[in-house]
């Protein structure tokens, strides 16, 4: 089982390399697998695709769902070359990818840029005390979408 694993994530430690050796984006790669055989690979599209969400693991996980035709990731796992950033872990838990295998570490990512320990910081403080203004509006109003979600029949839910 540990060849497998070293496998995948030498294909997404490879994805992260060729990225960067062909000006593509961020040293970060990814690879989901499902029943031992990869279903979705990407590398950083960040750059290439002004998208500041397309980090591998997210990229990885748009392409595994399109090709599964499913948002539920049960079964799959992803390799990943770095530990995921706060995004991505998060997107991992709602796409229920049952492992994450990593890498680097997020200090060795804060090593060349890539500091994501203020997301974690912010995200531990009440909104109010946080650096980026947070400010609720209309909420009589958008509240209504979540009882027509709470009665529909038409719901699926996740």
């Amino acid at each position: 089982m540990t060849e497998n694993h070293e496998k995948f994530m030498r294909m997404a430690i490879r994805l992260s390399e060729q990225n960067v050796k062909e000006g593509l984006g961020g040293p970060f790669g990814a690879v989901i697998v499902k029943d031992g055989k990869v279903v979705a690979k990407s590398a950083n599209k960040v750059t290439t695709s002004n998208d500041p969400t397309a980090h591998a693991e997210v990229s990885a996980i748009r392409i595994a769902s399109k090709k599964l035709k499913t948002y539920d990731l049960n079964g799959c796992v992803i390799y990943t070359s770095c530990e995921p950033c706060p995004m991505c872990l998060g997107a991992i838990y709602w796409a229920h990818i049952d492992t994450i295998f990593y890498a680097n570490t997020k200090r060795d990512a804060a090593e060349i840029g890539f500091d994501d320990n203020f997301i974690y910081e912010e995200i531990a403080l009440s909104m109010e005390k946080r650096k980026l203004p947070v400010v609720q509006v209309l909420r009589d109003e958008a509240i209504q979408a979540f009882r027509l979600w709470q009665e529909s029949d038409l719901k699926i839910e996740y």
